[in-house]
């Protein structure tokens, strides 16, 4: 394989995922650690399987506080409406999820000043119904989120090892196309090389013949 070839093989699976991958919805974690005074997003996605069926889906989120044994509900999202039940989080929520559409997939909600008391387990719910030709199916979704809240963000030791693990993989991947770069240009060059030795073998070969053709009819004149 060229270092032409080897270069583009990586761009053709990066095109190809990302044509794979437009437009899709993937189920990602929310962060958990929220600054106090400082807004935070608490994620929520939950994707509809079947995407060719059409569907509506409404999303209720509960709070329990750090050392309570129940849920309250405080947000709750239908029809394109939100509503905030409980006093605690009125006009601190704030929708961040899908827009314009009741085929909901992202319920996430923002948080507006970011207090102690907001520290505990968050629990969203997704409600939806998917719409056949001749019926109708229910499912449901729950996703939990246990909150801590903090003084300032500080950077964890998988967060740093992470980091160096991916600049080491960028590293080591650039050296190897380095290497197979390299390789394959000499293996060019010395290809090269021994079709050169080949066609100066040749060219003496007709050479010699020659001049030995030319030496016997000077004899026979």
């Amino acid at each position: 394989m060229s270092a032409v070839q080897l270069l583009l093989v990586p761009l053709a699976l990066w095109a190809l995922q990302a044509s794979l991958c437009h437009g899709a919805c993937v189920e990602v974690d929310s962060d958990t650690d929220a600054v106090v005074n400082q807004g935070f997003k608490l994620g929520c996605i939950s994707c509809k399987m079947r995407g060719e069926v059409p569907a509506e889906a409404t999303v209720e989120w509960s709070f329990m506080p750090k050392g309570e044994s129940e849920f309250t509900k405080i947000y709750s999202y239908e029809d394109l409406m939100s509503d905030i039940p409980d006093e605690r989080f009125y006009e601190r929520l704030d929708w961040n999820g899908s827009k314009k559409t009741k085929d909901l997939q992202d319920g996430s909600i923002y948080i507006l000043n970011v207090t102690w008391n907001d520290t505990g387990t968050y629990r969203c719910i997704f409600n939806r119904t998917l719409t056949f030709t001749s019926y109708e199916f229910h499912t449901n979704a729950t996703k939990i989120v246990n909150l801590n809240v903090v003084p300032r963000l500080t950077r964890g030791i998988a967060s740093i090892l992470s980091e160096v693990m991916m600049y080491v993989t960028i590293i080591g991947l650039q050296v190897w196309l380095v290497v197979e770069m390299i390789y394959c240009y000499r293996k060019i060059s010395a290809q090269g090389e021994e079709a050169l030795r080949e066609s100066a073998a040749e060219y003496l070969a007709i050479a010699s013949e020659s001049k030995e053709n030319c030496a016997m009819v000077a004899v026979t004149e």
